[in-house]
């Protein structure tokens, strides 16, 4: 009977041992696991645009500073997570717009092909006509998906030059239908500074939380030569081969990214190599067209992308090939990154010390006044930017 007793302790003696070890185990487990990251927060920004005849200066601006803006913007970070970046496009005031439309156009809606925008701009052309800022914030307010949270960052920059309050959409119905949206409105002035202020372009920003600016919009972007912009650009071109086209929009849009790549030149080598710079960050991503960046993503299958969906050299391949190609385009891209990113680090130093010895100020440029407006109003929403 003792023996029993004994027998019957010992096991339960044993059983106690083993829970108090796997709960041990457990609770290690659990701490190993690490916290899930809040969900990216996204910049959602809306560029209105005035493309009558006397902003062909506005639109060079546009053209030759996307890609410092994008890169500012590259930068951002909330709550230890880069956010995601959606950029619109409208132009307004151009004759050769339909007159019941208000002379307005959307050119491209929120998106992160930043390809489109780029391509969009380029395409852009002026020609004289009304220009009714009130309707242009109206349009974009109620046209653009901005999503029905308050977590994002959704601010429109409207650009021009012609008395604010043309039209019959009164501008404060239009900024007050923004604010409600959670949406600011700033106002860039093409022109002298009191000049905008008796035209109506400050009340307008004051009106929807934004900002007031006025820039010199037929000044050019002037750009420092680095020695690093050769081997910058070299390296785009390994860049570029890195990439692989797959769906209906594959070789469309890889002709798209070879041809923006030829209009970032055209304002000089110094804007190709900020485009490069931006290929280069997290915000330029092609997962509808390019099977490196969509390879990336959780939900997306190699092996179920139709052959003839697929460049001619992967057609013949089995699904390891594909596997094992992709795997190789993508170190390949991330040796490249890095390399770029080294090279871009130097540049920026370089270029930062020439300024500092040449004593330069700040132009009054449109990337200037945006950069400037958006790194106070993305405080609000606890963003943060790397200096």
């Amino acid at each position: 009977m003792n023996a029993f007793r004994t027998i019957r302790k010992l096991k339960r003696t044993i059983s106690m041992s083993f829970l108090v070890l796997f709960g041990m185990a457990c609770t290690d487990t659990v701490k190993a696991i690490p916290p899930t990251p809040p969900p990216a927060k996204r910049i959602k920004l809306g560029l209105l645009l005035d493309t009558s005849s006397s902003m062909s200066g506005l639109i060079n601006q546009a053209q030759s500073q996307l890609w410092k803006i994008v890169n500012e913007l590259a930068t951002a970070k909330c709550e230890g997570v880069k956010p995601e970046l959606e950029i619109a496009l409208y132009e307004y005031g151009n004759s050769g717009l339909p007159a019941s439309e208000g002379y307005i156009r959307m050119v491209t809606p929120l998106t992160d092909d930043l390809d489109q925008i780029s391509a969009d701009l380029f395409a852009l052309t002026t020609n004289g006509g009304n220009e009714f800022c009130g309707r242009v914030i109206q349009t974009a307010t109620d046209e653009l998906d901005w999503g029905a949270g308050d977590e994002d960052l959704k601010v429109l920059f409207i650009a021009g030059n012609e008395p604010f309050n043309q039209g019959q959409v009164k501008p404060s119905v239009a900024c007050r239908n923004a604010i409600n949206k959670g949406i600011k409105i700033n106002t860039i002035y093409c022109g002298e500074f009191n000049e905008g202020l008796r035209s109506g372009w400050k009340k307008g920003a004051d009106l929807a939380n934004g900002h007031y600016m006025s820039i010199s919009h037929n000044s050019k972007t002037v750009y420092i030569e680095s020695p690093y912009d050769n081997e910058i650009d070299e390296l785009n071109t390994d860049l570029n081969a890195t990439y692989i086209p797959y769906g209906s929009l594959g070789h469309s849009k890889k002709a798209m990214q070879m041809s923006e790549d030829a209009n970032s030149e055209k304002y000089g080598k110094q804007n190709k190599v900020s485009r490069i710079m931006s290929k280069n960050s997290y915000v330029y991503k092609n997962t509808k067209w390019d099977l490196v960046d969509a390879n990336k993503e959780k939900s997306f299958d190699l092996t179920k992308i139709k052959k003839e969906q697929l460049p001619k050299k992967m057609q013949t391949m089995t699904n390891d090939q594909k596997k094992a190609y992709v795997a190789k385009k993508t170190s390949k891209r991330i040796q490249i990154n890095q390399q770029i990113k080294t090279l871009s680090t130097k540049r920026k130093m370089f270029v930062a010390e020439k300024k500092k010895a040449a004593g330069e100020n700040e132009v009054n440029s449109l990337d200037v006044a945006i950069i400037k407006a958006i790194h106070a109003q993305a405080k609000t929403k606890n963003f943060t930017f790397e200096n």
